[in-house]
């Protein structure tokens, strides 16, 4: 299969994803007792009429499967609906936060991917060595703690001992600093949240490397090159490595909407203006078309994951490029 059919088969298998997803939870949010218009009629400064109209506006008086054909109809518009309870069109709620949590997500990924592949390799290289056993007590420590409580914990720390921020994104004073100093404040301020969503990648991702390269260190070429005095180096880090981070490559398409989805807790507790915080608002105030709008992203993250993770195989194994081998 040529490259360009392969991503062509992996976006239509994907496709039904971005339709199937939005319209359970729109089934689940139906099941939910009552709805954003309950709080409306309790006001008594809101007509029943009123309630009403805007039921018929947005076709809520409507049966569910009815209201999700109206729903997607306005989506191929790009029109994802309107927030109750923002008193603002979905879209720029979701435009508004999601450099936001991109940024999160994409710094935490990044030092979790790359130390995991690094020290993995350094790992399965010295299998009785100290750092070996460390890591290995570090990866075991970060899956076994609760999100929630390392990032409690790390917050009581930072208040302790003050030179880190507590939370939010920007410091008070960000609009008078300078162009270095913002983009100093705002690490500052991703120092916890990223370490938190990050670690538990880390140690995932640490301990898949680190049997991976192991199993390619007992291979027959290993012991070749190194009859013929290829460097160590040279053998751990381009053919080791290489043939140890396919299985990583192709989890990362699944990793990326997991994190975005991970990263709402800990933007809820450290107070990060991303997406999390806005999924959390918008389901108990039971704002129907910005939780769709919330699953559409993630939707969205998860194709473009996959995908993504078919580029970097392509990259990384040249047996796919050359069409002799990989996914088909």
């Amino acid at each position: 299969m040529s490259r360009r059919n392969l991503f062509f088969h992996r976006f239509l298998m994907a496709l039904p994803l971005l339709f199937l997803l939005p319209l359970l939870t729109f089934w689940l949010m139906h099941l939910v007792p009552g709805n954003y218009f309950d709080s409306l009629r309790m006001n008594p400064q809101i007509s029943q009429a009123t309630v009403a109209q805007y039921e018929k506006l947005y076709h809520l008086n409507e049966p569910v499967l009815v209201q999700y054909g109206y729903w997607l109809k306005q989506l191929c518009k790009l029109d994802f609906g309107y927030s109750f309870a923002y008193k603002q069109p979905v879209l720029d709620i979701l435009l508004s936060r999601l450099a936001n949590t991109v940024l999160l997500t994409g710094v935490s990924f990044a030092w979790a991917w790359i130390l995991a592949v690094f020290l993995g390799l350094l790992a399965a290289r010295y299998p009785r060595s100290f750092l070996n056993g460390l890591l290995e007590w570090i990866a075991y420590g970060a899956l076994s703690v609760p999100n929630f409580f390392l990032c409690l914990l790390l917050l009581y720390l930072a208040a302790a001992w003050g030179g880190l921020p507590l939370g939010g994104m920007r410091s008070v004073a960000y609009e008078s600093f300078s162009g270095g100093e913002k983009a100093v404040d705002i690490l500052r301020h991703l120092v916890i949240p990223s370490f938190v969503l990050g670690i538990g990648i880390f140690a995932f991702l640490f301990r898949l490397m680190r049997a991976q390269a192991r199993e390619i260190f007992e291979k027959d070429f290993i012991l070749y090159l190194r009859i013929w005095h290829i460097p160590g180096p040279k053998i751990l880090f381009k053919h080791v490595a290489r043939n140890a981070i396919n299985p990583l490559v192709t989890l990362l398409g699944m990793q990326l909407p997991a994190l975005v989805s991970g990263a709402a807790l800990v933007e809820i507790f450290t107070g990060w203006p991303g997406l999390g915080s806005v999924m959390l608002q918008a389901v108990r105030a039971q704002d129907l078309f910005l939780v769709l709008g919330n699953m559409v992203m993630v939707s969205c993250l998860l194709v473009v994951g996959n995908l993504l993770s078919d580029i970097l195989l392509l990259i990384v194994d040249p047996r796919i490029r050359s069409g002799k081998g990989g996914p088909s």
